[in-house]
């Protein structure tokens, strides 16, 4: 009985079905690669930081600190964007635009993203007021002193939100939405969520209702690239402001 419930189970699947799986376990395996190899803590685990800090002679040792985010973003762009790319268009056989990588057409909903950036800049005025907040940005521990390293550090984090919206809007929510519609939304939002653990739950929180909107609008204009600058805009503004608060603004701008 066991056996053939199991064989209608599989015979009844789709394209769409075993395509969501295929994703799904694709997915999987991603995030524990970046979690282990791409974050900036593999970066200092691995020796990497130390032997940068020697070449030439300790000519980049200034910047060895701020070098592990260009780490952090170009692993991104390797692991949430090349890999993932690759998995859709060959083994899912899906094209790039299916995966909202497309630009034509977005401008008239980049208002919409202006809105919401503009609705949360309260938010982050008064959240950047917390002890925890001061205490987890800016992620890089120099950003105070300025100079060359606070803008090779704010490159490489930038740089990564590229990988966080095309593996979380743009893979896993439309790859999903092949196959599960608008669900696809809710259902990527809970990994995205995940990720943020780490952080001060406020954030954690928030990342529940960012996953739902930032899903939502990046269905609505058919592509995951708007959601790219409204990222960087709030994860920046959040580093200003910390910085402002703690009087060391002057320094590196």
């Amino acid at each position: 009985m066991i056996d053939t419930r199991h064989r209608q189970l599989r015979d009844g699947l789709t394209l769409e079905d075993r395509r969501a799986a295929q994703l799904l376990v694709a997915a999987t395996a991603l995030l524990l690669v970046f979690e282990y190899w791409g974050r900036p803590g593999f970066y200092v685990s691995s020796g990497v930081r130390q032997w940068v800090a020697g070449v030439d002679g300790g000519r980049f040792a200034d910047l060895a600190e701020a070098l592990g985010y260009v780490w952090w973003g170009l692993s991104s762009l390797l692991w949430r964007v090349l890999v993932p790319l690759g998995v859709g268009v060959w083994l899912l056989r899906m094209r790039p635009g299916e995966l909202g990588y497309r630009v034509d057409d977005i401008s008239r909903h980049l208002p919409v993203y202006g809105a919401v950036y503009l609705a949360m800049l309260p938010v982050l005025v008064w959240v950047s007021s917390f002890q925890s907040f001061a205490d987890y940005y800016p992620f890089y521990q120099r950003a105070g002193e300025g100079g060359i390293g606070l803008w090779v550090y704010w490159g490489g984090y930038s740089l990564q939100f590229v990988g966080v919206e095309a593996f979380f809007r743009g893979f896993l929510t439309f790859g999903l939405a092949a196959r599960f519609g608008w669900l696809a939304v809710p259902m990527m939002t809970v990994p995205y969520t995940m990720i943020h653990f780490a952080k001060p739950m406020p954030e954690a929180v928030a990342a529940i209702v960012a996953g739902l909107g930032l899903g939502a609008l990046a269905l609505r204009s058919r592509s995951w690239v708007p959601g790219v600058f409204l990222h960087v805009a709030v994860a920046l503004t959040m580093d200003i402001l910390v910085l402002a608060r703690a009087g060391t603004l002057a320094g590196p701008l």
